[in-house]
């Protein structure tokens, strides 16, 4: 019985990442032998390893052991997946996957559109007038990327997923242009590189966005591996996608109505797969846009939006306008020129910002002390947005609603007024919005705000408590 028993005992046991764990029993003979592993849906099949019995030939032997990672699953998904990634990793891959499928044919049509109108398969073209359409082409992409990485690189960041969505969007249309210049020769020197010039554009856009993402997705300090898995990905679909255009191009090539047709209905598939796969996405940090919504959502119920309901809800299409224009880390030069203004600007600030408002142009701009982390710049965004929602309509709680009636009754100069009691109201309710906040699952440790580089000191407000 005490022999029975003890081979129904486990001797030891082993997990792979959060999955069941399996456990280890000796066998009669003296070997090990291990449960059978429960497969998940995203496993796919391992690989038996036979373990080297006392009697050596393995035939048989109950203790076959299965590696856990294997397969197409070890060389496509990074590893310890899924725990090594964040839970929106899968929808979102799948469906860019099938966006990049989608821009892989549209890119052969527009690619063998430019051969064309370059002249290859023409006698009468001319090498050096081909070359020199080629290497205009990609001078002007060039230029290009350089300088909208300098005109907009520092906001990829805050605005990854409208950024995303844009950089494909445009790339379709580079392509259409593409399509659309043999149809035009005069025109192909100049149309080719205005599509290559977007092509760049998209390039950095698409890039940098990209790179945030993955830090998104990363979970366990595996950003390298994350961005290696997802290039081998887009590797396997372009690859695809290069065998399905060598069957479509002979059918389509001949008849250009055909091959425009084809063109649209991918450019379809290719945006309506990016929108998808950026609405996948739940972001936990704040940008200005989630922060606008998470906060109206608070003062109007007073509850706070999780990560999946206010990415959910975040605009994609318009994320690049927002009603107010929210200024953090503005030069203090720019706010003031004489001691009065000043004087005025540091009244009744009892934190470590100091906040302009202009209600005709519905502005707000912050200057950020040397002291300002994380959690003030938060404030100083959040105060910002409840001055703007100060003009707009909707239930407010009660303090708040009294500012508003004094705000649509005052005058322009009553604005410090306003800034200061809304100083007051944030000291109540901004700990009580924070801790929500982290309750509800935001990282408030990290903001994805645009913030410029400006510091300021200042003398401190007398009404300033030093602890």
């Amino acid at each position: 019985m005490a022999d029975v028993a003890s081979l129904e005992t486990p001797l030891c046991s082993e997990q792979f990442g959060s999955g069941a764990a399996r456990g280890c029993r000796a066998a009669p003979d003296g070997s090990l032998q291990w449960e059978a592993e429960e497969r998940r849906w995203w496993r796919f099949p391992a690989l038996a390893v036979k373990p080297r019995g006392r009697e050596g030939d393995g035939e048989g032997s109950p203790g076959a052991a299965l590696l856990p990672l294997s397969g197409l699953q070890a060389v496509f998904l990074p590893q310890g997946f899924p725990d090594s990634v964040s839970p929106d990793y899968l929808p979102y891959q799948i469906w860019d996957s099938v966006q990049a499928f989608a821009s892989s044919l549209s890119g052969s049509l527009a690619t063998h559109a430019v051969l064309l109108g370059i002249g290859v398969g023409n006698a009468k073209a001319s090498v050096s007038a081909a070359t020199a359409t080629w290497l205009v082409k990609d001078s002007t992409g060039m230029l290009g990327r350089i300088i909208f990485a300098w005109w907009k690189g520092g906001k990829l960041d805050c605005n990854a997923k409208q950024w995303r969505l844009f950089a494909d969007i445009l790339n379709d249309l580079a392509m259409f242009l593409e399509i659309m210049a043999p149809i035009y020769p005069i025109c192909f020197t100049m149309t080719v590189s205005t599509s290559n010039l977007a092509k760049c554009i998209v390039s950095v856009a698409g890039g940098a966005t990209r790179a945030a993402l993955t830090v998104h997705q990363a979970r366990r300090n595996n950003m390298a591996d994350v961005s290696a898995k997802d290039s081998s990905q887009e590797t396997l679909v372009n690859l695809a996608g290069l065998l399905v255009s060598l069957l479509m191009l002979p059918l389509v090539s001949d008849c250009p109505s055909l091959s425009l047709g084809c063109f649209f209905l991918l450019t379809t598939l290719h945006i309506y797969a990016n929108y998808r796969a950026v609405r996948a996405l739940v972001i936990e940090t704040l940008n200005e846009s989630r922060l606008q919504l998470v906060l109206k959502h608070f003062l109007q119920r007073g509850e706070i939006l999780d990560p999946t309901s206010a990415n959910q809800m975040e605009p994609l299409w318009t994320g690049f306008w927002p009603s107010l224009s929210l200024s953090l880390g503005v030069p203090l030069h720019r706010l003031i020129s004489s001691v009065f203004e000043l004087q005025q600007l540091v009244e009744g600030h009892q934190e470590p910002y100091l906040l302009c408002w202009n209600q005709s142009r519905n502005q707000v701009q912050v200057v950020l002390s040397q002291m300002a982390g994380p959690e003030t710049i938060l404030r100083a965004a959040t105060h910002g947005l409840v001055l703007g929602a100060l003009q707009e309509d909707g239930p407010l709680p009660e303090e708040l609603e009294e500012l508003r009636n004094r705000v649509r009754a005052g005058a322009e100069k009553d604005n410090w007024v306003i800034i200061r009691e809304t100083h007051q109201v944030l000291n109540k309710l901004f700990p009580k919005f924070l801790k929500g906040l982290q309750t509800a699952g935001w990282k408030t440790e990290k903001h994805q705000l645009e913030v410029d580089e400006w510091r300021a000191t200042w003398l401190l407000s007398p009404e300033k408590k030093v602890l």
